[in-house]
């Protein structure tokens, strides 16, 4: 059995993902997803979702690494500074952060989205991860990443 799987030619099956009302401050932007993958501890996920038109509240619970595939998005976090997203840019927004999101037409991104990992035990896993490669246990591809 193969570690790879692969979804060529699968249809993506879009399902609706709709923003909490209270979020919302203007229009009545629609949103959908589809999961793209997960880990297999699900402590990471990847997403596609898109938006339409509209000026929304974002609150992350888990840190998501976003890249803009089409369209755009004004970006503007808890110190009044606004940024534009346009396809080919990317953001980090760690957990616990906010934003509001303003889509003026529509917008469509990949998102990855990951559970943060406390500081003591990602010190442990390093370590962990180092002395495997000191004593080449395991695929050096896998255990170099950490």
């Amino acid at each position: 059995m193969s570690d790879v799987e692969l979804f060529k030619g699968e249809q993506v099956q879009w399902r609706p993902a709709p923003i909490n009302p209270a979020w919302v401050i203007e229009g009545a932007p629609e949103t959908r997803n589809f999961l793209v993958s997960q880990s297999l501890d699900r402590s990471s996920y990847t997403f596609m979702w898109d938006c339409t038109a509209g000026v929304f509240n974002w609150y992350y619970d888990i840190d998501e690494t976003v890249y803009i595939l089409e369209g755009s998005v004004t970006i503007r976090d808890d110190n009044g500074v606004e940024r534009t997203l346009v396809a080919g840019d990317h953001a980090l927004f760690r957990a616990g952060s906010h934003a509001v999101w303003r889509v003026d037409k529509y917008v469509r991104k990949v998102a990855f989205l990951r559970q943060p990992v406390p500081q003591p035990l990602m010190f442990a896993v390093r370590a962990i991860r180092k002395l495997a490669r000191m004593m080449n246990l395991g695929p050096a591809t896998a255990a170099s990443w950490g």
